[in-house]
C-alpha cells in the first residue's frame, strides 16, 4: 500500500506544476511582445534549460547528500521570489528581453534542485509494484498543471493584465513550498560508511549510469528525443500566432487540447505497459509523437493541429512514464539523485540545443511549420533507432527486478 505522504508530495507537485505551466506560457508571450525574432524566442527556451547543462549533475549529487524535502522547499521558495520580481518589472514597464532571460536562467537553476530532489523522493513513498501507477499520477499532475490548466490560465490572464500570470506563478511556487513543510519524516539518503568528496559522489553516479546496459542506452535515446522534439516545441508560440493566426488567448486553448492528450497518455500508460511490455510501448510512443509533430507541419487548420498536438502530448507522457519507472526500479536509492542529475543533464540539457537549432531552422526555412515537419521526421527515425538499440534487452518489470 502506498504511503499516505505520497499524496502530500503529489499535491505539492501538482501546485508547483500549475505555477510552472502558467509561466511556460506567460514567459514566451511576454518575450513575443518584446521581439518576434525566432532565434531570440528559441533562445528563451534554451535559457530556461541551460542550467541542466551547467548544474544538473551537481544538483543531483546534492540531492544524495541533504534532506530532499528541504531542498525542494528552498528551490520552490526561490522560484516564488524570482517570478514575483518579474511581475514587478512588468508592472513598472522596465522589463526587457534580456531581463526575461535572466529570470528564466534563475528559474532553471532552482528547477534543477527541485526536480532532482523531488523525483528522488517518489520511490521512498511508493512500493515497487505501484511505481508505474505513481509515475503515471505524477505525469498526469504535470500535464494537468503545465498544459491543461496552466496554458489557458497563463494566456488568458496575460491577455487581461500582463503581470497577472506572473503573480499567480509566484503564489503557486510559494504554496508548493508550504505544502512540503507539512510532509512528515526525513528524506536524507543513507550516508556512506565513510565521508566522501562531492566530486567522488558526482563521478560515481556518472560511471554507474554509463556502465548500466539498459539505462545507458535509455539516456541516449531520451536525450535525442528531447533534442528533436524541442526543435519544434520552442517554436510553438510562433507556429500558433503566425502560421495558425491564433490570438494570445486562443494560444492557451490550443495548449489546453494538448493537455487532454497528455492526460489520456498518463491514464493509459500503465495499462499499455501491462499488456504490451515497456519496450514496445516506448518505441510506439516515440513513433506516435513524431507522427503528430510531423503532420502539424503540413496541417494549418487550428482544430486538426490541436488534435495532432494532443497526440504528441499523449505519446510523450507515455514514454516518460516508461522511462521514469525504469529509473526508479533499477537505480539504488542512495544513487538515485546522482543518476537523475546525470540523466536530466543529458535529457534536459539537450533541450536548449534543440531550441536554438529549431529557431535557426525556422529562420532558414521561413516558417515554424517547416520546423515541425523536420522535427517529426527526426522523431520517427529515433523510434527505429530505439528499437535497434534495445532489441536484445528487456525493460519489463520481471527483467528489471532480477538485474
Amino acid at each position: 500500500m502506498a504511503d499516505r505522504r505520497l499524496t502530500w508530495l503529489l499535491s505539492a507537485n501538482a501546485v508547483g506544476n500549475l505555477a510552472d505551466g502558467i509561466g511556460k506560457v506567460a514567459f514566451p508571450l511576454l518575450a513575443a511582445t518584446l521581439t518576434r525574432d525566432p532565434v531570440l524566442i528559441g533562445a528563451l527556451s534554451a535559457t530556461q534549460f541551460l542550467p541542466w547543462l551547467l548544474f544538473g549533475v551537481f544538483a543531483g549529487t546534492l540531492a544524495d547528500r541533504v534532506d530532499r524535502r528541504h531542498a525542494v522547499i528552498l528551490a520552490n521558495a526561490s522560484r516564488a521570489v524570482v517570478v514575483g520580481l518579474t511581475a514587478v518589472l512588468v508592472v513598472t514597464g522596465t522589463v526587457s528581453i534580456w531581463l526575461v532571460y535572466v529570470a528564466a536562467l534563475l528559474l532553471g537553476v532552482a528547477e534543477t534542485v527541485a526536480e532532482s530532489a523531488g523525483n528522488a523522493m517518489i520511490p521512498a513513498l511508493a512500493p515497487p509494484a505501484q511505481l508505474e501507477s505513481a509515475n503515471s499520477k505524477f505525469q498526469a499532475a504535470e500535464i494537468l498543471g503545465q498544459t491543461f490548466l496552466g496554458g489557458p490560465v497563463g494566456s488568458l490572464t496575460f491577455a487581461a493584465f500582463a503581470a497577472f500570470p506572473f503573480l499567480l506563478n509566484s503564489a503557486g511556487f510559494a504554496i508548493a513550498a508550504a505544502l512540503l513543510i507539512g510532509l512528515a519524516g526525513s528524506f536524507r539518503p543513507k550516508a556512506p560508511a565513510e565521508p566522501t568528496r562531492l566530486r567522488t559522489d558526482l563521478l560515481s553516479g556518472l560511471k554507474w549510469l554509463v556502465r548500466h546496459p539498459v539505462l545507458g542506452r535509455l539516456v541516449i535515446i531520451a536525450g535525442l528525443i528531447s533534442f528533436a522534439s524541442e526543435m519544434a516545441q520552442a517554436q510553438l508560440v510562433l507556429y500558433a500566432l503566425q502560421d495558425l493566426h491564433l490570438s494570445d488567448a486562443a494560444f492557451g486553448l490550443f495548449t489546453f487540447v494538448g493537455g487532454i492528450g497528455g492526460l489520456l497518455g498518463a491514464a493509459g500508460a500503465a495499462r499499455l505497459v501491462r499488456r504490451a511490455g515497456r519496450r514496445p510501448v516506448l518505441v510506439a510512443g516515440i513513433f506516435a509523437g513524431g507522427l503528430g509533430f510531423g503532420a502539424m507541419g503540413f496541417v494549418h487548420q487550428p482544430i486538426a493541429s490541436a488534435a495532432l498536438f494532443g497526440l504528441f502530448a499523449a505519446a510523450v507522457v507515455t514514454v516518460n512514464v516508461v522511462l521514469a519507472t525504469a529509473r526508479h526500479t533499477l537505480v539504488p536509492s542512495e544513487l538515485l539523485g546522482r543518476v537523475l542529475g546525470v540523466w536530466r543533464t543529458v535529457v534536459w540539457g539537450s533541450i536548449p540545443l534543440g531550441a536554438l537549432v529549431g529557431g535557426a531552422f525556422t529562420q532558414l526555412l521561413g516558417s515554424a511549420s517547416a520546423t515541425f515537419a523536420l522535427s517529426g521526421a527526426a522523431q520517427v527515425a529515433l523510434a527505429v533507432l530505439a528499437a535497434l538499440m534495445l532489441r536484445r534487452f528487456s525493460i519489463d518489470r520481471e527483467a528489471v527486478s532480477s538485474s
